[in-house]
């Protein structure tokens, strides 16, 4: 599945901002589907995942009730709707897909399809 993230910027601490993660090639519920960080000089790091062809959904402590992920299945998107948001959430964000699987939500190493990365920068 090809994936292309959007919605990315700068936003002072506290604020809001909706990442948009449009899919395209297969029917994203076979797919299990997320949103990944990778600070600068850090490892990339689950922040929110959503299984495919169910609602279930799994969260980061670090974002948890801060964040919601969402899917459309109408419109072949996830999105990553990011509240109350903090200077330590500043990193490049990715959309990430894995074909659906019972292998744990969170396993960053098996998502095999990617997008680009869009920036989120949040000042103090």
């Amino acid at each position: 599945v090809q994936l292309q993230a959007s919605g990315g910027g700068l936003v002072h601490a506290g604020g809001s901002l909706r990442l948009s993660c449009a899919a395209s090639g297969r029917a994203l519920s076979n797919y299990d589907m997320g949103w990944f960080r990778q600070a600068p000089g850090m490892a990339r790091e689950f922040v929110a995942v959503i299984k495919g062809g169910s609602s279930a959904t799994r969260y980061a402590d670090a974002v948890k009730g801060r964040f919601t992920i969402s899917r459309s299945y109408a419109k072949s998107t996830i999105s990553l709707e990011m509240n109350s948001l903090r200077p330590e959430d500043t990193a490049v964000y990715y959309c990430a897909a894995r074909r659906r699987s019972v292998v744990d939500l969170t396993d960053i190493s098996t998502y095999n399809d990617w997008g680009q990365g869009t920036q989120v920068t949040v000042s103090s």
